[in-house]
């Protein structure tokens, strides 16, 4: 083995715990409206949420395979495990950042690791878009519906990052790739900051509810519509004041109990920040790639 594909290889290595990372503290953070461990909720628990990530892991992280190969064959492999659509828009969100770290994986900085995605977008062919059609027609998202133009039940026309931008207006995980990623690399990596206790459970909550009140989640928007996304937004807002003003080293917000009120209140209207727990996953997964080049992802920290 060259020493290139030597180091592709163990920088996809590390790409694939800061995955299974940020899956395991999806589920073992409270957030609001969202499954954990403390929370079941949408007929799904957390198990559920586990086996899905060890599972994809395998092929989300398949050395050589385009973006669309790995999407359709993690969620098939999830699907096959859980029987359910647990974490379709991880995926989406988390295949073209591991394509970007084999494709260049010295790319250890934001600025690096961005262009390298860049790269991964702008070479999404139609093959691409045709495989993760089908994956998300087989996970059969909810509130999915229907599109005039590139409907995911037809077939597509477009490389992959052309249709994504026909959903952007709709769909904040679409709006990554035509984007790139820029929720991701601009408010969710700033929410963990570097501070040394960014890995604690109020740092997770930081980063989860400075996205769900800066923008409105679509998959509420889908299901609920835009009045009851914005209403999620102003909700989480006094929350994420009281995280900023104890510090990113301060205890999780559990203890409270009208934030554990607000998590039952979220579940038992079926009121689900499923893309900002997406994009949570996502951003943690990005930040562990980034945090200490040359080092796994530690284990998780008490808050």
């Amino acid at each position: 083995m060259s020493a290139t594909a030597a180091t592709a290889v163990e920088a996809t290595a590390r790409a694939r715990l800061a995955f299974l990372r940020a899956c395991e503290l999806d589920v073992a953070v409270r957030k609001p409206g969202n499954v954990s461990d403390a929370s079941p909720g949408h007929g799904m628990h957390s198990a559920l949420f586990r086996a899905s990530a060890q599972t994809a892991a395998g092929p989300l992280f398949e050395a050589g395979a385009r973006v669309g190969a790995r999407i359709e064959a993690a969620v098939a492999a999830t699907l096959a495990v859980a029987g359910c659509n647990t974490n379709l828009g991880i995926l989406l969100l988390c295949a073209p950042l591991a394509a970007a770290v084999e494709r260049q994986p010295g790319a250890n900085t934001a600025g690096r690791l961005r262009q390298a995605l860049e790269e991964v977008l702008a070479d999404l062919d139609l093959e691409d878009t045709r495989a993760t059609y089908r994956a998300i027609a087989h996970a059969k998202p909810g509130g999915l519906g229907s599109a005039a133009t590139e409907d995911v039940h037809a077939a597509p026309s477009l490389p992959l990052r052309a249709a994504m931008a026909l959903a952007a207006d709709r769909d904040r995980i679409a709006l990554q790739y035509r984007d790139g990623h820029a929720d991701l690399f601009g408010c969710g990596l700033a929410a963990l900051g570097t501070h040394p206790a960014r890995h604690t459970a109020s740092a997770v909550q930081r980063l989860y509810l400075t996205l769900l009140s800066t923008i409105p989640d679509s998959h509420i928007v889908r299901k609920q519509g835009p009045q009851v996304a914005q209403s999620v937004m102003l909700a989480a807002r006094p929350w994420l004041e009281r995280l900023w003003q104890q510090g990113i080293g301060g205890p999780a917000l559990d203890a409270d109990a009208g934030f554990v009120a607000w998590d039952e209140a979220l579940k038992a209207t079926r009121t689900n920040p499923g893309t900002t727990a997406d994009l949570t996953v996502a951003t943690l997964m990005l930040h562990a790639v980034l945090d200490e080049p040359g080092a796994p992802p530690g284990p998780p920290r008490a808050a």
